[in-house]
Formats: structure tokens, C-alpha cells, sequence
């Protein structure tokens, strides 16, 4: 304790008044008259480890008007309902390490400083609804034991729960965040709804014990995160990063002008990844989906390499990087080579050496199954290559997948039969380059039999005249 505790007791941890030396729950009843008397509003609330009921909270606040100014409420234990409709705190608010043994509602309080409740304890319910805070709020390591609400609060500079529990329904819908929000290491023991918030949020490495309906504007990031029941998140012009993210439920990610980062992920339900706008996914690297469908998605940009199951994936409306299209001269065999456009992933462009897609994103460094320098290997992209061809909705992309399939398969293999078959008539899937070699070679047969006909024909000579 940093404060002379209560003469009462040794139990008794409450900041003791001067002079009387007891804390105001133990002072006579004509001192604490005294004492609740000499009280100002807007002036410094020193109630530090005091053990407050209903009947000492109400005459404490009827003593400030209702605005205390600076409130020291460290380690205070409140025995009976916390009910602040109405009150208004001018200065700062430390709550740290308070216990609230039953009910704790801070409905349409307003704090004009910070809020600290860092370490609290809530043997009931916790109401912030419609709270406004403007500065920002801390939770970190509380514990709430039954449902917390904070639905339709506004945060100025943000709030804090990082290692916080919740151990009953949380609901934060429609609140702001203002700064954002951090929830790094928290767990929700129940449902978590976490709908049409304004402001950032972070969930990395916290645990979803039952199912999580989460929203955020801005940036979101549940990285680490562990979800045992569903999860669906739906984000708005976000930058979004769900690496080794674990999903033992069904998983639905709306994206809206955003942009997604799912790398390392384990997705063991059913999984869709919807976009609408400017919308993009930047890496499925790593991946481990057991039936993943991505809709009306950028995916230019995205890297597969690792991805475990490419058969799982089932793709539809979405649009892919483009070969770059002309005569390339190599110092390798063929030296001569030319491209037509194709889709292909954005891990070719870099195993290749092209530049990366006008549109798309390359944020770090590429890994693939092996490779140099962590870039993907080309029989890792013929196996990703044939595991998607089949579940890509467009025909023309599918067929664009097959041939690369077979590009990578004879990049990784070198073997001749596979170069001959790309050079005559392009894995069979290219007719117009038959086409061409058949053309060229009835015109360098006809040619052949035109010259030979014309350079060894028997010359035939004019019979002589005969004179009579």
C-alpha cells in the first residue's frame, strides 16, 4: 500500500481520513458527516481500499453534486449495486484492482479524463452502455464473471482489455473506439458481439471459447487468435491480418475495400472469404483449410505457396496476376521464348523473376515448399497450380492453370518429351502453335518439292530443222 491504511483493523486496507485515522467506512456517524461535508465538487475523491456499500456510494456522490474531479478508487471493494446514471467525472478515474461484488453500472456516466479498472474483479453484471470516455479506458486483466455491456459506448482515445476475461455474453455493438481497441490475450467465455463498431481492433492472440461476431474500420487483427465455436468478421476499408489465426467452427470473412492477410491459418469448418469493392487477399501462405471458398476477390497480389490443401479451395469472381505478353531472350534453353497472357499466381511472377502485377501487394519475403531465398519451388506451384485448375469458376483461368501446371511440372523436371510438347503444340492446350507448326511445315514441304522438281528436271532441247 502506498497509504496510511485504517486504524480499525488490520484487515481493513482503506485509506485512513485525517485526523481521525479510520477510513470513511469506519468513521463515527458525526465524522463522517464531517468528512462527506468537506467534500467539493470537481475536487480530488481519495477513496483508496475502502470498503464501500450502496448507502456510503450514494452519500458520496450526493456530497460532490455528482461531479467528483480526480477519483482514487484503487482496491475499493463495493458490497452493494454500483449505479452511476447521471454522474460526471471531471478528472481522471482509477479504479485498479477494485472488486465489485454485485451489480457495477456506469450507465450514462461520463468520464471527461481516463478510466483505469485495470485488474478489477465483477461478481456480476458490467454495464457500460452508452458510456462516453473522453479520454481512454482500461480493462486489462479484469475479470467479469457474468455479462458485460458496452454497447453504443464512445471511447475518445480508445480502449484497453488486453488479458482482460469475460466470462459471460459481451456485447460492444455499435460503440466507438475511437483510437481503437486492443483485446490481446483476452478470452470470451461466451458469445462476443463486436457488431457495427467504428474504430480498429486487435484480437491477436485471444481466445474465443463460443462464437465471435466482430467488426472493425481502419485495421483489425486477430493474429494468433483461437476461435472453438464461429467466427464471422466483417470489415470495412481495413487493413485486416488473421496470421495463424486457428478457427475450429465455420469462418466467414466479409471484406468490403479491404485487404486480408489469412497466412499460416487453420481453418478446420466450413470457410468463405467475400469481397466487395477494392477488395484483397495478400496470402493464403501455409494454409491449412478444410473447405475455404473466396468470392469476388483481388487476388492478383495473393501468395499460395504451402497452402495444404489446394483441392479445398474453391474460387469464384475472382481475378488473377497476368503473364507479361512478348519475345523474352534467355541464356537458357530455349533461348528464344515468347508469352501470351495468362493467368497465373503472383509466386510464378516471383519465381521467374517478372516484375509483380501492377495491382498487386508483396508485403515480405515469398516461402514455398523449397527454393532459394524462401521463393517458391516450381513442382510446389504445379502441385498448387493442378490443385486449384478444377475448382476456379472461370473456364479460360482454369485452362490457364492446367497449361502452368504443366509449365511448372517441366520447369521442375527438365525432362525433353515435356519441352517438345511445349515447343509443337504447347501441352496440347495451345492449338494455334500446332496450327503454326503444321502450317510452317506443309510450306517448307511444298517449297522443298518445288525446288526439287524445278533444279533436276531433264532439260529438253528444240528438235533441229530439217532443209530440203
Amino acid at each position: 500500500m502506498d497509504w496510511v491504511t485504517c486504524a480499525h483493523s488490520a484487515a481493513c486496507k482503506g485509506i485512513a481520513r485525517q485526523p481521525y485515522g479510520y477510513c470513511l467506512a469506519h468513521l463515527q456517524p458525526e465524522e463522517l458527516a464531517e468528512t462527506l461535508g468537506a467534500m467539493i465538487p470537481g475536487r480530488l475523491l481519495d477513496l483508496r481500499g475502502t470498503l464501500i456499500d450502496g448507502d456510503l456510494l450514494g452519500r458520496v456522490v450526493e456530497a460532490t453534486n455528482g461531479r467528483p474531479g480526480r477519483t482514487r478508487l484503487e482496491r475499493a471493494t463495493f458490497t452493494g449495486d454500483v449505479r452511476l446514471s447521471g454522474v460526471t467525472f471531471t478528472g481522471d478515474v482509477s479504479l485498479d484492482g477494485a472488486r465489485f461484488e454485485r451489480l457495477a453500472s456506469f450507465f450514462g456516466a461520463r468520464f471527461e479524463g481516463n478510466v483505469s479498472l485495470a485488474g478489477a474483479s465483477f461478481a456480476r453484471e458490467l454495464s457500460f452502455h452508452g458510456v462516453r470516455v473522453r479520454g481512454h479506458l482500461s480493462l486489462d486483466r479484469a475479470v467479469m464473471a457474468r455479462d458485460a455491456l458496452f454497447s453504443q459506448a464512445v471511447f475518445g482515445h480508445g480502449l484497453s482489455c488486453e488479458r482482460a476475461r469475460f466470462d459471460g455474453y459481451a456485447t460492444f455493438d455499435d460503440a466507438s473506439l475511437g483510437d481503437g481497441a486492443s483485446f490481446r490475450g483476452a478470452r470470451f467465455g461466451r458469445t462476443l458481439s463486436f457488431r457495427k463498431v467504428t474504430g480498429g481492433a486487435g484480437f491477436d492472440a485471444a481466445h474465443f471459447a463460443a462464437d465471435a461476431y466482430l467488426s472493425a474500420t481502419g485495421r483489425f487483427s486477430a493474429s494468433r487468435a483461437r476461435a472453438d465455436g464461429t467466427l464471422d468478421v466483417v470489415v470495412g476499408d481495413c487493413q485486416v491480418n488473421l496470421r495463424r489465426m486457428e478457427v475450429a467452427g465455420g469462418t466467414t470473412i466479409r471484406l468490403t475495400d479491404s485487404q486480408a492477410d489469412l497466412e499460416g491459418a487453420v481453418l478446420r469448418g466450413p470457410s468463405t472469404v467475400t469481397g466487395r469493392g477494392r477488395s484483397t487477399l495478400t496470402s493464403l501462405r501455409h494454409v491449412d483449410a478444410a473447405d475455404l471458398a473466396l468470392f469476388g476477390l483481388d487476388l492478383s497480389g495473393c501468395r499460395f505457396a504451402g497452402l495444404t490443401r489446394p483441392a479445398a479451395v474453391r474460387v469464384r469472381n475472382c481475378t488473377f496476376a497476368l503473364t507479361p505478353r512478348g519475345v523474352r531472350v534467355s541464356l537458357r534453353w530455349p533461348m528464344l521464348r515468347w508469352f501470351s497472357r495468362r493467368s497465373a499466381l503472383a509466386d510464378e511472377h516471383t519465381m521467374r523473376g517478372w516484375d509483380p502485377p501492377p495491382d498487386g501487394q508483396f508485403a515480405g519475403q515469398f516461402a514455398g515448399p523449397s527454393g532459394p531465398d524462401g521463393f517458391s519451388a516450381p513442382d510446389g506451384l504445379a502441385a498448387l497450380y493442378a490443385g486449384l485448375r478444377d475448382h476456379v469458376d472461370d473456364h479460360g483461368t482454369s485452362a490457364d492453370f492446367a497449361f502452368a501446371a504443366m509449365e511448372m511440372q517441366r520447369q521442375a523436371t527438365h525432362r525433353w518429351w515435356l519441352s517438345v510438347s511445349w515447343l509443337l503444340w504447347g501441352y496440347g492446350m495451345r492449338l494455334g502453335r500446332a496450327a503454326a507448326w503444321f502450317g510452317l511445315l506443309v510450306a517448307l514441304t511444298v517449297g522443298a518439292l518445288f525446288w526439287t522438281s524445278t533444279s533436276h528436271a531433264d532439260p529438253r532441247a528444240d528438235p533441229p530443222a530439217v532443209h530440203r
